[in-house]
């Protein structure tokens, strides 16, 4: 049931363990780490032999809890570019900066790596019919991967989640539902279907392995700096798992003596200032987070008001030495324009918050100009058409082409929109 590796589940709350080889998903309503035999692990692969493996999240076989010998769901997912932003690092007064681009996984989104993982696990285990809420892009995920494996999906989403995310879900098959509310709303509707409807609930962190599925993010991080680490992350929060995954990631390297350096980065929590529960919760020294109330952003993966593993975030950040901070939800398309037209990488608008945050912790000197920064975009900008509306100068074909060119070349003149 378990990879040969995994020796139990464990509470994250109050640190009740449970064997493996079981379906689980909450202890408490709060989440399950999965945890493994570390030393076993070290004797087993070096990071010279992961070095030789295919480049996909699953060259991670010996920290991922799917048997070596049961074949994952994957469409190839892992591996993401980490691409040096020298002229956008300039701008901002930085020597190195990176980005970490998911938006070219399967599905255009980070959301690939936890539903692998996910769904892998849950085919073994024998379920066959599926369900989460989502913001948009885990619904996507949970269809394809569940397509692969030949299993049900139902998918609940608000009414207004980007219309792309609803096509992505109903083409892969998914029973996809939109509901007159936010992400928690969709949520309710999933926990109360458990038993009427018969399905496992795939929410983020309310089952275990959507987590070590995002993991996979810090250890393919550690691989592409050297096995070191950079010395500050900068990554959109709703759900958080994947900055508790990392967080996660980062510990089992240090135990396993991978790391170069037993330095850490500091982590940012980026959020929007229209949903920014984490952000408040720091600010305010709590262990959990009270949730957001009127909860609006175009970032629609940050518009998660409330989040089950709040306190694993805040916990990871203050660990870390890091920060939660908010960007202006003024700036996110400004940002996505100016990312992609400096560096030509497409960004999501949850990312672009991400710049925004930097810029305000490089002008309070919070982050220095010698340290490496990574900024994670975790999905395309083209899977978000709502967020820039375009008005584009028409030209009439008819139109003296003397007359056109002398129009081009003064719009050519004027600064770039």
């Amino acid at each position: 049931m378990h990879s040969q590796f995994v020796t139990h589940l464990e509470s994250a709350l109050d640190g009740t363990r449970f064997p493996p080889g079981a379906v689980y998903t909450m202890h408490k309503d709060r989440p399950l780490w999965t945890r493994y035999d570390l030393a076993a692990v070290r004797a087993a692969v070096s990071p010279a032999e992961i070095a030789r493996r295919p480049p996909t999240l699953w060259r991670y076989r010996e920290l991922l809890p799917l048997p070596a010998e049961v074949e994952p769901v994957t469409l190839g997912e892992g591996f993401t570019p980490l691409l040096p932003a020298p002229r956008l690092a300039k701008q901002l007064g930085l020597r190195h900066l990176f980005i970490k681009d998911e938006s070219q996984l399967p599905g255009g989104s980070f959301k690939s790596r936890g539903m692998s993982v996910a769904v892998s696990m849950a085919k073994h285990a024998g379920l066959r019919r599926l369900a989460a809420p989502t913001a948009g892009n885990a619904g996507g995920a949970l269809a394809m991967y569940a397509a692969r494996a030949g299993l049900e999906a139902f998918v609940f989403m608000p009414e207004d989640t980007p219309i792309v995310n609803q096509m992505e879900a109903f083409l892969h098959g998914a029973r996809v539902y939109l509901v007159n509310g936010l992400i928690n709303d969709c949520g309710k509707l999933v926990r109360a279907g458990i038993d009427p409807m018969g399905w496992f609930d795939v929410s983020t962190l309310k089952e275990p392995y959507r987590l070590e599925g995002k993991k996979t993010m810090g250890l393919e991080l550690a691989e592409q700096f050297g096995w070191e680490l950079p010395e500050v992350i900068l990554y959109p929060t709703g759900g958080g798992t994947g900055l508790i995954g990392m967080w996660k990631a980062f510990a089992e390297l240090r135990e396993l003596g991978w790391l170069r350096s037993d330095r850490l980065p500091r982590l940012i929590s980026c959020q929007s200032e229209g949903c920014a529960p984490i952000v408040r919760a720091h600010q305010q020294q709590h262990r959990f987070a009270e949730p957001f109330a009127n909860a609006q952003t175009i970032a629609s993966g940050l518009r998660v008001p409330v989040a089950v593993g709040d306190f694993l975030m805040l916990d990871a950040i203050a660990a870390s030495g890091g920060s939660a901070v908010a960007g202006r939800e003024s700036a996110i398309v400004p940002w996505m324009r100016r990312v992609a037209a400096t560096e030509g990488i497409s960004l999501c608008p949850e990312s672009a918050i991400c710049f925004d945050v930097l810029d305000q912790l490089v002008q309070t000197g919070q982050i220095t100009a010698d340290e490496r920064v990574v900024v994670f975009n975790t999905g395309a900008a083209q899977k978000y058409i709502e967020c820039v509306p375009l008005d584009l100068p028409r030209l009439d074909r008819h139109r003296p082409l003397d007359e056109l060119w002398a129009t081009l070349q003064q719009s050519a003149a004027a600064p770039a929109p």
